[in-house]
């Protein structure tokens, strides 16, 4: 669909692409469905921690597709404290949010992405954590990337649904 091939279509997140990530964050967030818009994301603390600031020594990323039109984001904070956001396990495991334009889901673009994080988090972190609702088809690929459920974790979220933490431990 979109001519390029995935494995060399990534590279890692940089402070200039936070601009990027809010489009992500966006997507991941499923902010459409609550009929908020990019901007209104930066006035949502729960939110905006994800990306503001973007490019902190703890923060990593992977931005997939083509340079000139990137399609997707997967990347990496650690949010702890006051800051601690929907995937909190504790404060030295760091947070995941991964996000694909419709255009490319399906492509595996999500898969590259997120593999190509983990493997560059093995070196920093002993596990990464994340929260998913729970009817997310991404579910699927977390559980066979090898991220359990935390038990007890399941929450209603700030859209009416059920979330669920899950953690992929890499030591």
């Amino acid at each position: 669909m979109f001519g390029f091939v995935i494995s060399a279509s990534l590279r890692p997140a940089v402070t200039a692409d936070e601009p990027f990530l809010w489009e992500m964050l966006y997507e991941a967030s499923h902010a459409a469905d609550q009929g908020l818009t990019v901007a209104d994301l930066e006035t949502i603390p729960a939110l905006s921690r994800y990306v503001d600031g973007w490019g902190a020594g703890s923060d990593l990323g992977v931005i997939g597709g083509p340079a000139e039109s990137p399609c997707g984001a997967a990347w990496l904070r650690l949010l702890t404290g006051a800051d601690a956001g929907y995937g909190y396990v504790d404060d030295t495991t760091p947070e995941l949010a991964i996000a694909v334009a419709a255009p490319a889901r399906g492509t595996g673009l999500g898969t590259a992405m997120l593999e190509r994080l983990v493997a560059d988090a093995a070196g920093r972190y002993a596990a990464v954590s994340l929260s998913v609702r729970e009817e997310n088809p991404a579910r699927r690929l977390y559980q066979r990337l090898g991220f359990v459920d935390v038990d007890g974790s399941r929450i209603v979220n700030r859209a009416g649904t059920t979330s669920i933490t899950m953690v992929l431990p890499l030591r």
